[in-house]
């Protein structure tokens, strides 16, 4: 929001006040004057925007930096440890109220001369404002003879000495108190109502029970010892209300909500049971003998300039029941956070609970605040009882033992631990390791999307080993993990989730609070070296390495007060299809977003959690294999519920799943996709979706998804292999070839197998008819038996057993009678049977596939729908497309990003405009992929440019190819161009394993690019592809790279036709950028020699 701030000659300018930014760093350099620097001493901008804990940022409408300011936990300079400021400052100062918690230091601050008066104002109330917790903004500076600007002479007082200390600083410290306005607290009374009344207009209100007209005026009058009503008030104007009351049913929060970390809401009885009770019975009675320990929160009300003071009540309420230690709030589940209940701690609600509620709790003993220190030998048993529950505790006791014994680990690594205190009381520990394998992070993960790795030194990165904490006082957490950095002297702190949470030796108790804090890292897609070619030019083993997969969140010290949105709607997807995947990634990966209530419904939940290592039975898009899941922190922010939904119920907003579960949802995403369904007889004439076989026959397998694969190819392993009898494979689309070289593989022989194949286009798979021989003349070697355009007429079972036995098949001539042992059926691909019955029962619009308009919208505007399962409304005016024609992947981020306007406000629409459902549809452009293993030992990959026939385009042009090898021979590979010379289209048929991601990296690269000039240029692709020159163009940065290019030659064509050649400034440039890219990415590039190198290598020589 802008604001007007006016100059010391009384210029007025419109500012805005924010978060600083990288690319902000120029702006503040060129601010930096000697002035400043005798103050603050030489600083790098760029280095305090990596490792300020908070940096604000003053610009102007053009983007111009005013002013700016960073604060650091820590005070500047080198003459004291900064984690051993506290002692220091209370020694020689009087600043005995200054903690860790509540204190920031100033290490920088510099601005436009005639707006520094009015820019540190603004600077310094934003960030009391922004951070709740912080009292006091000290700066100490070594130069003890160099005075403050005038500016900052009006906001810093000096602090008085107490000694006389051979270093030579001098301190000074700007007070909350003097630069905010003061709220205070009191007893609301009755001619305090039409104050608080104007306060309703606010969003900012929090209700519980207000459902009357006349409840507030009864909550002020009527006030007694258990209810009670407080006003908070700055300069006698009312800023803000609440109501609290003991009247709570602890019974009812019970059967919704898991109390048993908060100890039920009930004080402790004595520990008085006569003896022979069981455990039961002694919970039964202890839980009858407690009586409430909480109150609620009725009604809470704020002015939305004060909402960051809303924990000024709190003290305030916990006197009025000073017997009482919890305070709970209720608040409907879709309704923002408010700012009050960031300091509080959600209570888990249990599955079987269908209220639309959320329930928080603050313990008394938060009011404390928390310590953090060193751990010393003597925490030893106070911390084997906080965690004497946990189930990995062993690990955690035994990493403290090496502290305590070695501060290293059996490896020599070195261990850092820590305690937290509240009240003198240990309710956390954190144990942290140094970071040994910081180069493989990088170059796997994008950590650079967050912090410039040049800037923070190798021994600044810890690997956060265990964490735990006491439950009432989770929310203390974000302070101890700011606090472990600074007394670690770490500036990163990495968290791993690996798959199989069996081999993790990591106690991370309460690890939703942990990933609150800490941002989710992508995975980085890799390059495959061709390690013949390279020779001792590969990357360092550290980069190679092959390591279990596991999924990556940062804490860095920028992001330690930087907080997350809570969205606590309830978001449910059905079907772990690509695109619901898709969907469920992008919300996962929003780093400024916390995602409470994502529920996943699938057949057989994640397929993360079986092997790929069977799946070859169908082809695939490439998109989600199981390394990729895991790297994907579905564990942090989704509850997975296997099963199928059987029924919507729109009124009551809950699906019903085929386990007996009911799953309430505020936005009901449908990603169910198409699935291959019993196969139609000849006789049928089905008018709608049939359901699918699955255990009909035991030896009828539809194969639909990763947990059918397996569970077909263990049946086959199991009760066909060996025992003889025929196969026969049911269907269309290369998934038959696919199947049908599971089946070779498996050891089958081909004359066994029978490859029925129903539709007219069945004879043809690929765009190339090579293929189709070369994939023909295999089947043909292997003597598999082929039935082109014959259609299933009769199906013949045993009834004892429940085997099917033989089939019928009609092909224009006589019936061909075949014997069955297994019938592998990948035919009849539609709507599955339930997702239909579901959807039209529910009268959602359903003409052949679900109808959605161009936002994704069915015709409930709490359901959204994606991917093939749906098509478009005619009113799009878009007949004949669905997303069936585009990557899903790509749709499902267009999905996510739909739904997200409506919690993101980086993503807020204009004001008053209206998103247009019926808006011309987006232009998707992401390539589709198919690929899968044929038989004959092919591997085959097909990438193409989505279906876009009803888009016109410019084809004066003719399409060219450039085609190597021969299919027969496993060595064949294409490249089609579109008219503008990028490549459209990769198709690869070969004997050896591909490089999938550099063959991915070649779609959309342009001919000149590639260096592929005419037909014959080029013998062998695949041997031009693993020349060395080509890795950066593999490289996932590589796109960066290209824009920043593009943006030079842009310019020069806006310059006119006499600019149409590149100047020498402009070559210079591109050279700059180029050398640039290979130095900053040598850790993955290391064939390419930088500048250094070749300088070093000059003076050797």
């Amino acid at each position: 929001m802008m604001r007007m701030i006016r100059s010391d000659e009384g210029q007025e300018e419109a500012v805005t006040v924010r978060r600083s930014e990288s690319s902000d760093a120029r702006g503040i350099e060129r601010l930096i004057s000697p002035s400043s620097e005798a103050v603050f001493g030489h600083v790098s901008a760029i280095t305090l925007l990596e490792k300020a804990n908070l940096a604000v940022t003053l610009t102007n409408e053009s983007e111009d930096v005013l002013a700016h300011a960073s604060f650091f936990d820590f005070p500047s300079g080198d003459f004291m440890d900064g984690a051993q400021w506290e002692p220091f400052l209370h020694t020689h100062f009087t600043a005995e109220r200054c903690t860790p918690v509540n204190t920031l230091f100033l290490h920088l601050f510099v601005a436009q001369p005639e707006f520094a008066t009015a820019s540190i104002k603004e600077i310094i109330r934003d960030t009391f404002h922004a951070v709740s917790e912080l009292d006091f903004i000290c700066l100490i500076s070594t130069n003890s003879s160099a005075a403050l600007e005038p500016a900052l002479d009006q906001i810093l007082k000096p602090l008085q000495r107490r000694t006389h200390s051979e270093t030579q600083c001098c301190a000074f410290m700007c007070e909350r108190t003097d630069q905010c306005e003061q709220l205070s607290v009191r007893r609301a009374r009755v001619e305090d109502h039409d104050e608080v009344m104007l306060l309703f207009i606010d969003e900012n209100t929090l209700l519980s029970t207000f459902n009357h007209h006349d409840f507030l005026l009864d909550t002020i009058q009527d006030q007694d010892e258990g209810n009670h009503a407080a006003v908070c008030e700055t300069n006698q104007a009312i800023v803000g209300f609440m109501s609290i009351s003991i009247s709570i049913d602890v019974k009812m929060l019970q059967e919704n909500y898991d109390l048993s970390q908060f100890e039920g809401f009930h004080t402790k009885p004595d520990q008085n049971v006569e003896d022979g009770s069981s455990s039961t019975q002694q919970q039964q009675q202890s839980e009858a003998a407690g009586t409430a320990n909480a109150f609620c929160v009725q009604l809470f009300l704020i002015d939305k300039n004060y909402e960051n003071r809303s924990v000024d009540f709190l003290p305030y309420v916990f006197q009025q029941f000073p017997e009482l230690n919890f305070c709970v709030v209720s608040v409907p589940s879709q309704t923002q956070e408010p700012v009050l209940l960031h300091d509080f701690v959600m209570v888990p609600q249990r599955e079987s609970s269908t209220l639309n509620q959320d329930l928080y709790m603050f313990h008394r003993d938060a009011l404390q605040g928390v310590t953090v220190r060193p751990a010393v030998r003597s925490d030893g048993d106070t911390v084997a009882a906080l965690v004497q529950d946990l189930s990995l505790k062993e690990f955690l006791l035994q990493d403290l033992q090496r502290f305590y014994d070695s501060h290293s680990d059996t490896d020599g690594v070195p261990l850092q631990a820590f305690v937290a205190q509240v009240s003198g009381e240990v309710v956390g520990v954190v144990i942290i390791r140094d970071q040994q394998d910081i180069e493989y992070l990088r170059s796997h993960f994008n950590i650079e999307n967050f912090i410039y790795f040049s800037h923070h030194g190798y021994d600044e990165h810890a690997q956060l080993l265990h964490f735990t904490f006491k439950p009432s006082l989770l929310h203390l957490s974000r302070h101890t993990l700011k606090e472990v950095l600074r007394l670690a002297h770490k500036s990163c702190l990495y968290l791993r989730r690996y798959q199989d949470l069996s081999q993790e030796n990591f106690c991370l108790h309460h690890l939703d609070f942990v990933y609150e804090r800490a941002v989710p890292v992508r995975p980085r897609p890799q390059i495959i070296y061709p390690l013949e070619e390279l020779d001792i030019n590969v990357p360092s083993t550290q980069v190679t390495q092959e390591k279990a997969s596991f999924a990556l969140s940062l804490i860095s010290r920028k992001l330690t007060l930087e907080p997350k949105i809570t969205v606590t709607t309830r978001i449910v997807m059905v079907g772990a299809s690509d695109t619901g995947l898709s969907f469920l990634e992008t919300l996962c990966f929003c780093p400024h977003l916390r995602f409470k209530h994502l529920t996943l419904v699938s057949t057989h939940g994640l397929h993360g959690k079986h092997s790929h290592e069977y799946c070859e039975f169908l082809t695939t898009s490439h998109a989600y294999s199981s390394t990729d899941l895991v790297h994907i922190p579905f564990h942090s922010c989704v509850r997975v519920v296997e099963g199928k939904m059987v029924a919507i119920n729109r009124k009551y907003k809950h699906i019903r799943v085929s386990n007996g579960e009911k799953i309430s949802y505020d936005f009901l995403v449908l990603c169910t996709g198409l699935q291959y369904r019993k196969p139609s007889l000849k006789t049928e004439e089905p008018k709608q979706p049939m359901r699918t076989i699955r255990s009909t026959f035991s030896n009828v397998l539809t194969i639909n998804d990763l947990h059918d694969c397996r569970a077909a190819h263990q049946w086959l392993s199991e009760n066909f292999v060996k025992q003889g009898g025929k196969a026969i494979i049911y269907g269309e689309g290369v998934d038959v070839l696919s199947s049908l070289q599971v089946l070779l593989s498996l050891g089958v022989s081909g004359s066994r197998i029978h490859l029925v194949l129903p539709g007219p286009s069945s004879s043809s798979w690929f765009p190339d008819p090579v293929l189709d021989k070369a994939v023909q003349s295999a089947m043909d070697g292997a003597q598999v038996q082929v039935h082109l355009l014959s259609d299933l007429d009769q199906m013949d079972h045993d009834q004892a057993s429940q085997r099917l036995t033989s089939v019928t098949l009609t092909t224009g001539g006589e019936p061909l009678h075949l014997e069955c042992g297994v019938f592998i059926n990948l035919s009849n691909r539609g709507v599955d049977y339930d997702a239909f019955r579901a959807i039209t029962e529910s009268f959602l619009l359903f003409d052949h596939r679900l109808v959605i308009n161009s936002r994704f919208l069915t015709n409930d505007p709490s359901i959204y729908a994606a991917g093939p399962l749906t098509r478009f409304s005619r009113l799009c005016g878009s007949v004949g497309r669905s997303h069936a024609d585009y990557c899903s992947t790509e749709v499902g981020r267009d999905l996510a990003t739909t739904l997200l306007s409506h919690f993101d406000p980086t993503l807020e629409q204009q004001a008053g405009a209206e998103p247009d459902v019926n808006a011309r549809l987006l232009k998707y452009t992401q390539a589709k992929i198919q690929g899968g293993k044929l038989p004959g030992g092919f591997t085959f990959l097909h990438v193409t440019k989505p279906c876009e026939k009803h888009w016109t385009e410019n084809t004066d042009k003719p399409q060219q190819q450039v085609v190597t090898g021969r299919a027969d021979r496993g060595n064949y590979f294409c490249l089609t161009f579109d008219p503008y010379d990028t490549v459209q289209t990769i198709t690869c048929l070969s004997l050896k394993p591909l490089p999938l991601c550099n063959y991915l990296s070649l779609y959309g690269k342009h001919r000149a690019l590639l260096g592929l000039h005419d037909q014959g240029s080029v013998h062998d692709l695949y041997s031009f592809f693993r020349q060395k020159h080509f890795l950066p163009l593999f490289h996932d940065r590589f796109s960066d790279l290209e824009q920043e290019l593009q943006l030079i030659t842009q310019l020069k064509e806006a310059e006119g036709p006499s600019h149409s050649s590149l100047s020498e400034e402009s070559c210079a440039a591109v050279r700059s950028i180029t050398v640039n890219f290979l130095s900053y990415n040598k850790n993955l590039l290391p064939v390419f020699a930088t500048p250094d190198q070749l300088i070093n290598r000059n003076i050797l020589q």
